[in-house]
């Protein structure tokens, strides 16, 4: 048999691989000949998984949802390469080892249970790799602790020129207070600190950082963004949105290989979470660059679907570059992130009407209304997925009128938009999601996070429409579940237990809050898996586990469907398959 018969009889089951690979030749300009394609499929054939042996997965606990959102259940899956080829079910006759001649690898699931690889459709990678690196200060009981954290980081890291860290949350702390530079400077003042609110919309400097950026009583609030003063008028240490830019643009930029890093920290950490794949919500020109690197070195550990920033300084240009996609499929560049209003914790959302608990305040617009249309209406013209991050219902209403009208001009219904978080929401709007084919990208674990503030920043009226997860189901939108890691814990099984439960990890209320928003299991797990997939336009190849879709799947220590709802949470995956191969642990 020639290799040219060898490529045409394999054809059938190259072709999803081969389609990539000829749409990245079609991208040079000669464009996709005859030529190029048998290239290309040459190139797929021996270097891809064609010549893989089968594996089979035994004596497990199988679970996936299919396209039809039905439960299927089975006892074994066989996968080829990076492709699944069969599910067996209870009574069905599973192939010997040698089967037909051919070797076939056998893996004894140990009667653990399987399930799809879960997708986090909102996250920030290079944040979360970094958070790795850095002072964590989540779960701080008071300004007191978050300071000693920082102390006992400087004592194993003197070298440092720059502290930073993340996660403080002072809607947790004894005082209910935002913190003040002086605590810091009692943890070294000579070295300029900065530390990321958990929900990314503060931050709090010592005051070395304040002088390095020539911060002081005159520094204007900048547009978008406010500077907390004490009763004098000095600023205290804490910048709020926009205003965060005066001390962040004195932190010396990132390296590509301190990014790329990271950024593996990352993928590998969230493979070992039962993560198979990642939508990275916004995502810088340097940081493209260094996925782009570290996938021509190979498979990235797990899939990553990325938006671009629209506040890259080269965001044009880069749509003006058109899709990247690899041939394996584990990176693709496709959508836009846009910001329009702060988080809900440090009162940065925005809001119809005035803040139940600070009157006469908003909130935050982070760019004007004109801006915004500018920015999506050229996104959209380029043919780019836009996701924008509202929060507010005044933010996530500007944000609906834009889409209602520019959808229609642009053509665009077919590219999936997304409102990122969707978190409170009028009633009319709860309906648009539907009927303009907009996708609700939410966190189930932000409201289990700000059920202790969210009735005192909006009262008991506008929460009805705020982390309304049932009422956007019954009105026919997909919601796209994630945990915009690294303001929330990146484990989606905490994603999966309030989704169901509507608790926290202490299963706190008793019942649920607005237990009228739960979902059932089967929706918690569409949102995790098929539809995280649809809203990154990869539900032909991801989500579920049917065959010809890829082989990415884990291995779960309990049962899912089985143990009690405040159980989910602490399910752990054991084992983590990404196009069949084995992430974690490390094989």
């Amino acid at each position: 048999m020639t290799i040219f018969d060898r490529i045409t009889t394999l054809l059938g089951s190259t072709l999803s691989e081969a389609g990539f690979a000829c749409a990245e030749y079609a991208r040079q300009p000669s464009g996709c000949k005859r030529t190029g394609l048998m290239a290309a499929l040459i190139a797929v054939t021996f270097s891809g998984p064609l010549w893989a042996q089968s594996t089979l997965v035994h004596n497990i606990n199988g679970y996936t949802m299919n396209s039809q959102r039905e439960r299927i259940e089975f006892v074994a899956i066989e996968f080829n390469g990076d492709t699944v080829e069969r599910l067996y079910q209870a009574g069905d006759t599973l192939p010997a080892a040698d089967e037909g001649g051919q070797s076939m690898t056998r893996i004894d699931g140990e009667g653990k249970t399987l399930l799809p690889g879960l997708i986090d459709a909102h996250g920030h990678v290079l944040s979360y790799g970094l958070s790795l690196l850095r002072v964590d200060m989540t779960g701080t009981s008071s300004e007191q602790e978050a300071v000693e954290r920082v102390t006992q980081f400087r004592a194993r890291n003197p070298d440092l020129n720059w502290i930073q860290g993340r996660g403080w949350n002072q809607v947790l702390w004894d005082s209910n207070e935002f913190p003040n530079a002086a605590s810091l400077d009692a943890a070294g003042s000579e070295v300029p600190m900065w530390f990321s609110r958990v929900d990314g919309h503060a931050g709090w400097a010592n005051q070395a950082a304040m002088e390095l950026a020539g911060v002081d009583a005159s520094t204007p609030d900048p547009e978008g963004g406010m500077i907390i003063r004490d009763a004098e008028g000095r600023p205290t240490g804490v910048f709020v949105d926009t205003a965060m830019d005066y001390i962040t643009e004195q932190i010396p930029a990132l390296s590509i290989e301190d990014q790329k890093r990271a950024l593996l920290s990352a993928m590998h950490s969230l493979a070992d979470l039962g993560m198979t794949s990642v939508h990275d919500a916004g995502i810088s020109s340097t940081t493209l660059q260094a996925y782009q690197e570290l996938a021509e070195d190979g498979p990235l550990p797990i899939r990553v679907y990325a938006m671009i920033s629209a506040n890259d300084e080269d965001y044009v240009e880069r749509l003006g570059e058109g899709y990247i996609e690899t041939a394996d499929d584990t990176f693709v560049m496709r959508s836009v992130k846009i910001v329009a209003d702060g988080a809900l914790g440090s009162r940065g959302a925005y809001l119809n009407e005035e803040y139940s608990d600070q009157p006469g305040h908003h909130g935050l617009l982070l760019m004007s209304p004109d801006r915004l249309t500018q920015l999506i209406q050229v996104g959209m013209e380029e043919d780019f997925q836009i996701n924008i991050h509202a929060i507010g219902d005044g933010a996530n209403q500007i944000v609906m009128d834009n889409y209602e009208a520019l959808i229609e001009n642009t053509g665009t219904q077919a590219q999936r938009h997304r409102i990122e978080h969707a978190q409170i929401l009028r009633f009319e709007d709860i309906l648009r999601f539907h009927e303009l084919g907009v996708i609700p990208s939410m966190q189930a674990t932000h409201a289990t996070s700000d059920k202790n503030m969210a009735v005192d920043r909006i009262g008991e009226v506008r929460i009805q429409g705020a982390y309304a997860w049932r009422k956007l189901l019954d009105a026919g939108a997909r919601i796209a579940n994630g945990s915009d890691f690294p303001v929330e814990p990146a484990n989606p099984f905490f994603g999966l237990h309030a989704s169901v439960t509507r608790q926290d990890r202490d299963n706190q209320p008793p019942g649920g809050w607005y237990p009228e928003e739960k979902m059932t299991r089967e929706e918690a797990l569409l949102s995790f898996t098929l539809d995280a997939a649809y809203a990154a336009h990869q539900d032909d190849i991801l989500g579920t586990l049917e065959p010809g879709k890829k082989a990415d799947f884990i291995l779960v220590d309990e049962d899912y469907f089985a143990v009690e709802p405040e159980m989910l949470w602490q399910l752990d995956a054991e084992k983590t398959w990404v196009g069949g191969r084995l992430i974690t642990p490390t094989p």
